[in-house]
């Protein structure tokens, strides 16, 4: 009973398992059930020495009193404890679905004794600092414990589902900052520009939306949705200008600490698929897109993102990578699949800075983490590229 999977007992009660039903009663005081099973199983064994020992002293005097005692224990071990126990612990719901039809009427009939010696024993147990109420029925999985199950799975789940099923989880350990494009790589319109800028900017974009704003990228006005170009340029009447206030829509902004998985149901209840980041000050760090968002659970599944990082990332000869800079980790990570820390500066320049505490001002070789970093192109403000390998640290020298 007590070797039952709990998540497999629910799921068989939900499906109206009759066996699975009378053995989550049971469970769900677990204090009454092993009380019932353990006075049974005492008032057997206590009458089965007693007549051994009455059977022993008739039939070979006092003194084969412990012989009988000896054989009596090697019999109840084997065939009353441990060979039982072992089949059943192995099979357990074979043993007790069936078993419960024998253990639910022996608990009414019972009763009485169960529950002094519960009384007893449960007022005991809260010395302490034990509920014998609370019963492991009601226990949940901790997300890193369901991790462990999704892991251990096989081929129950299909290997992309299971992948799927396990960055879902991780959405709750990253944010927006995490995942956003960085403000130095956001393109929008900037409404101080001249009108033959702008229709250079519409012709040339590929984005769905892009923000719009009025000189400074902190002083964002709106969203234009691209699908509203053609009119914009067939308006006459109107001046560019007025053309792109009037089809763009209201911007939405959300703070860079937001956790993906909350970011996922805000897009749902906003009706919005692009969100601006601010930082505590409320200036603009980089934007997030529901394609970004969906990208951490199921993966990249546009070309866009295959040639970014493609130009982010190079492979060379003997393991090596030449990398962007401004490569973010978590694509290194999951393009390579590497285990750069995380937890940190969110680009590869970032944290080859946090490592250095300078700007190296010449090149430099060393290691982070089990990975060997070598620069390549170094300005006064960043390391532009590197070329990255993993190298076992086991056989690297101080």
């Amino acid at each position: 009973m007590m070797s039952l999977n709990r998540y497999r007992l629910r799921h068989l009660e939900k499906k109206h398992h009759h066996g699975a039903i009378r053995a989550a009663q049971l469970l769900r005081r677990p204090d009454r059930l092993i009380g019932v099973i353990l006075i049974g199983n005492n008032l057997v064994n206590n009458f089965a020495a007693a007549l051994t020992t009455l059977i022993a002293i008739r039939l070979y005097g006092e003194s084969s009193v412990w012989s009988a005692s000896i054989i009596l224990t090697l019999v109840v071990l084997v065939f009353a404890e441990v060979t039982p126990k072992t089949i059943a612990a192995l099979h357990p719901e074979k043993v007790a679905f069936p078993f419960s039809w024998i253990l639910k009427p022996l608990l009414y009939v019972l009763y009485p004794a169960v529950w002094l010696v519960n009384h007893i024993s449960n007022a005991f147990a809260k010395l302490f600092g034990v509920d014998a109420s609370n019963s492991p029925m009601t226990e949940h999985l901790h997300p890193d414990e369901l991790r462990t199950v999704l892991n251990e799975a096989g081929d129950l789940i299909p290997n992309q589902h299971q992948d799927m099923l396990l960055n879902i989880l991780d959405l709750e350990k990253s944010t927006a900052e995490d995942i956003m494009i960085p403000r130095g790589e956001v393109i929008g319109l900037d409404l101080e520009n001249s009108q033959e800028e702008l229709l250079q900017q519409l012709n040339d974009i590929n984005y769905t939306r892009i923000p719009v704003y009025e000189g400074d990228i902190n002083h964002v006005v709106g969203v234009l949705h691209m699908r509203f170009t053609p009119r914009i340029f067939i308006e006459d009447s109107l001046s560019l200008h007025s053309s792109i206030r009037r089809y763009m829509s209201k911007p939405y902004f959300i703070p860079e600490s937001t956790l993906l998985h909350m970011q996922l149901l805000n897009f749902q209840k906003e009706k919005h698929s692009m969100a601006l980041v601010v930082d505590e000050y409320g200036d603009i760090q980089g934007l997030v897109t529901i394609e970004d968002l969906l990208k951490e659970i199921v993966g990249d599944f546009t070309t866009n993102a295959t040639e970014v990082q493609q130009q982010d990332i190079r492979s060379l000869e003997d393991g090596w990578y030449a990398i962007e800079g401004s490569a973010s980790i978590r694509e290194i990570n999951r393009s390579l699949e590497w285990q750069l820390p995380t937890n940190g500066p969110k680009t590869l320049n970032g944290l080859m800075m946090e490592y250095l505490e300078t700007i190296p001002k010449g090149h430099i070789s060393f290691t982070i983490a089990g990975y060997r970093f070598e620069t390549q192109v170094i300005t006064n403000t960043m390391i532009e590229t590197a070329r990255v390998t993993y190298v076992d640290i086991s056989t690297e020298m101080d």
